[in-house]
């Protein structure tokens, strides 16, 4: 008998608890498997958009690499350097949450203003370069965020599973084995109780 058969109590009392331990039980691996499955839901989505905006950021990239080599032969590094805005861009991270798990939901993007003294790119493929760079640094942002939601949502779900997995396999047929030999008990008790009332009104059945 298991630690846990134990200290449940004997009798109907006992039976009463494990029937009410099983069924809080079988609720849970059905509350955890449906967690599971809006889990891996919602991890399939970020990695099909990690993906998209992976593919976004390499088109910019080369975009904006392209447009650099000819800016540069137009105007040299010194065109370059001097078209360099003094502000920084700025990436916010919005956080979001399913199932307890918090992770990024959005990225917002703020790109640098250049203040009226700032020099404008003195020439059209600079221009472009500039525009580009900052639709692929704007895409890389992106698409750390989905990939950072996926594996703590992958993270998550793993953990989920083990768990749906040690109810489904050990915690709940634990309890149906524990439920069975109580209600065994039980009747074995209420028919040695039958005997005893019937050998006291002396009818002495065996």
């Amino acid at each position: 008998m298991s630690p846990r058969a134990r200290r449940v109590p004997a009798g109907r009392a006992g039976r009463l608890r494990l029937r009410r331990s099983l069924a809080t039980a079988v609720r849970g691996a059905d509350l955890l498997e449906r967690k599971l499955r809006l889990l891996l839901d919602r991890e399939h989505r970020a990695r099909q958009a990690a993906e998209e905006a992976g593919r976004v950021w390499r088109h910019r990239l080369a975009e904006a690499e392209t447009w650099l080599v000819r800016g540069v032969l137009l105007g040299g590094e010194s065109a370059l350097a001097e078209a360099v805005p003094a502000e920084r861009a700025r990436v916010d991270v919005q956080w979001g949450a399913l199932m307890g798990v918090y992770h990024p939901a959005a990225v917002g993007w703020t790109d640098p203003v250049r203040s009226p003294w700032e020099r404008t790119p003195s020439n059209t493929a600079l221009a472009h370069a500039e525009t580009a760079y900052r639709a692929a640094a704007r895409a890389a942002a992106e698409l750390a965020a989905h990939q950072a939601a996926a594996e703590l949502l992958a993270a998550e779900a793993v953990r989920t599973r083990q768990r749906v997995r040690a109810l489904r396999r050990h915690w709940i047929p634990r309890l149906l084995d524990e439920l069975a030999a109580a209600d065994l008990a039980l009747e074995e008790a209420e028919h040695e109780e039958a005997v005893r009332r019937r050998r006291a009104a002396g009818h002495g059945g065996p």
